[in-house]
């Protein structure tokens, strides 16, 4: 396992858990608006072993219930699974954020019990995903696999996208909503600049624009809120 980061505590990344979370290093993608450049085009360099983040679990079983395992993209590590059972021996409930790029790899782990709960990052509407994740004639089948997946999988999960002015409009999330239609739940998150992000010169819709896209999703999809308003 290569962990870049380690946050101890959180009452945001896991709904209904008071959670800890590990960020692994790594992504195949470039979305120019990803907040974690650091865990996809730097070093690589391990903060963390996994040994140091299954000692800090042991001891705080009781005070924690949750584990979120997020990136980078977690799924390129290759003994994830393995992480994930010794987590899980230890009594823990996980959640898994990935871009759905791999989904064998994600069946693997939802069909095996591994994970309690996915949040699947959809960066645009099918049509426009290559420029949305700065690659250039990007095959998005993994992508439609992983989300029909989930839709079909019995399992906890939600869509997310987080939404850029420069790249998404109403339409582009009108038509997301009829590509992901039968997910469970769509969160539409605003941008903002972590400071450490890929690209440059990109900035936030405002407020009426994403209760637009709200408005758009909600007639296809049963629960779709917004977030970082």
């Amino acid at each position: 396992m290569r962990i870049s980061g380690f946050q101890k505590m959180t009452l945001l990344d896991f709904p209904g858990r008071v959670a800890c979370t590990v960020f692994t290093f790594g992504c195949n993608l470039r979305c120019p608006f990803c907040h974690n450049a650091s865990l996809v085009v730097g070093g690589g360099e391990a903060e963390f072993s996994k040994e140091e983040i299954l000692a800090y679990l042991k001891k705080r079983t009781g005070l924690l219930d949750g584990v979120c395992i997020t990136g980078g993209e977690p799924l390129l590590q290759s003994d994830i699974a393995d992480f994930i059972k010794e987590i899980k021996a230890l009594g823990y409930a996980v959640k898994l954020d990935t871009n759905g790029c791999y989904p064998e790899k994600l069946k693997e782990l939802v069909l095996g019990g591994l994970v309690d709960y996915v949040a699947m990052d959809v960066k645009n509407c099918f049509s426009k995903y290559g420029q949305t994740v700065g690659i250039k004639d990007f095959d998005v089948s993994p992508i439609k696999e992983s989300a029909a997946f989930l839709i079909s999988s019995g399992i906890d999960f939600e869509f997310r996208t987080t939404i850029v002015a420069e790249l998404h409009t109403v339409e582009d999330i009108k038509a997301l909503a009829a590509d992901i239609k039968g997910a469970k739940r769509y969160f539409l998150q605003n941008f903002v600049d972590s400071g450490d992000i890929i690209g440059q010169g990109l900035s936030a819709h405002k407020r009426e624009i994403l209760e637009q896209m709200q408005a758009e999703a909600a007639k296809t999809l049963d629960i779709v809120e917004i977030r970082g308003i």
